[in-house]
């Protein structure tokens, strides 16, 4: 299962912004990397700019450019504005909701107890991060998991109203995939149409 194991604070400072989650590191050094990044002010060029948003993508969702790649083709096919629909499906996958519902606190948590068993849809188990939900559609935890201090941890931080296209149920532990997100209720900083504009060329 790939993905990115790398320097987690240093491609946040890249961006400008603590795109994986709650960073005390960043806070302390939230300029860009390197020995000049505090006096870097150059102006990037069109194609660096698209670029960028590309790889703040990739990276806040946890896909690789081969995962990334497919799921803007299915977006390309797809009724709507493309870079709009990009988000959406992003917003779909069965790791980005776990995290959404606060099953997890980062997306790189969720796509661990993806992969180890520890979630469910409609019941049955499902241990692949990129599952792609559809309205309607229950993700839970799984009964014996319940348990888990990452878990519960995680969902007594978290305020389970903040998205309207999740509905949690703090009794089974368990919420419904409503429908696919607007791009106004999608909160992530990001310019999808230079990422389309990229594609495109």
């Amino acid at each position: 299962m790939a993905r990115f194991i790398g320097p987690k604070t240093k491609i946040a400072r890249k961006f400008g912004e603590p795109i994986f989650g709650p960073d005390k590191r960043f806070e302390h050094r939230n300029f860009p990397p390197g020995q000049h990044g505090q006096n870097r002010h150059g102006k990037l060029s069109e194609y660096g700019q698209q670029l960028k948003e590309k790889q703040k993508a990739k990276y806040t969702y946890g896909l690789l450019e081969r995962q990334f790649r497919i799921v803007y083709a299915d977006a390309k096919r797809s009724k709507g504005v493309t870079g709009e629909v990009l988000l959406s499906l992003l917003e779909s996958r069965l790791d980005n909701v776990v995290y959404r519902l606060g099953i997890a606190p980062t997306r790189a948590a969720a796509r661990q107890l993806v992969g180890h068993k520890h979630i469910v849809v409609d019941g049955q188990v499902v241990n692949i991060p990129s599952y792609r939900l559809k309205p309607g559609q229950v993700v839970g935890v799984r009964e014996r998991s319940k348990s888990l201090e990452v878990i519960t941890d995680s969902l007594a931080s978290h305020s389970a109203s903040k998205y309207g296209w999740l509905q949690w149920d703090a009794n089974t532990l368990s919420g419904t995939f409503l429908n696919l997100p607007a791009r106004a209720d999608i909160p992530e900083n990001i310019k999808e149409q230079l990422i389309v504009d990229l594609y495109s060329k």
